[in-house]
């Protein structure tokens, strides 16, 4: 499924970014590695959905640097890293064409993009739907099929926005057990999350952030049995906004 060459680890250093004169990410050098899944948590204007892009690359910092263990985080010219946004962004197509319009972008030929796209809706159950107006889909249904597109593209590393945050409990579930295989498969998850609950299920590793800067980086289970700082104590907790 994948070349011997590895983007991963990706590595952040002084990484800032500044708008409207205010500096929303302060300075956050990190490292991410091969495996697991990392939650980053925070409350509300913590700069989670920020970091997110930063590292993806779909915005540039004012200073600092994002780099992947590849040039580009790429192999073989084709990107190895994707993202999977709170609200899915679904074009005015079907189900099948907006996983083929993806595989397009990546250069696969017809028949290869054909294979993967149907792989890709088998995988996470989503055959029934492939002719169907994607943005006529239920929510739930609109991120597995989110997910069932970022998956078609062999990535090493998928972030996720908020997933689940606009989903029922059972869309939640099921989204959460793709999560969990996924990582079972060895894709590396980062996932930015307001939810405690699943962070605790899901994460091996917290990023917790506030006010832009990086004020924990430990093992999950390790910041929920005993935070280090006052800020994460008043999050968990649920003093500070979510």
């Amino acid at each position: 499924m994948r070349d011997t060459a590895s983007i991963l680890p990706l590595a952040v250093n002084g990484l800032v970014f500044e708008a409207g004169g205010r500096r929303l990410v302060d300075g956050i050098s990190l490292t991410l590695p091969r495996v697991g899944l990392t939650a980053i948590l925070g409350p509300n204007g913590a700069g989670k959905s920020l970091l997110l892009r930063l590292c993806h690359g779909l915005i540039r910092p004012t200073a600092g640097q994002v780099r992947w263990a590849t040039d580009g985080g790429s192999v073989a010219g084709v990107r190895r890293h994707a993202m999977v946004f709170q609200k899915p962004v679904m074009l005015r197509r079907s189900a099948r064409a907006n996983v083929l319009h993806a595989l397009a972008a990546t250069g696969a030929a017809g028949r290869e993009r054909t294979e993967r796209a149907d792989e890709a809706l088998e995988r996470f159950g989503l055959t029934a739907f492939a002719g169907r107006p994607a943005r006529l889909m239920s929510g739930g249904e609109q991120q597995r099929l989110a997910i069932a597109r970022a998956w078609a593209l062999r990535p090493e590393m998928l972030f996720l926005d908020e997933p689940t945050s606009q989903l029922d409990p059972g869309a939640t579930r099921q989204i959460e057990q793709m999560l969990a295989a996924l990582r079972a498969e060895g894709v590396t998850l980062v996932m930015a999350s307001h939810d405690l609950g699943q962070a605790r299920r899901l994460a091996d590793r917290v990023l917790f952030i506030d006010r832009g800067k990086l004020v924990e980086d430990r093992p999950a289970q390790a910041f929920f049995a005993e935070p280090e700082s006052q800020e994460a104590r008043a999050f968990i907790a649920g003093d500070l906004p979510w």
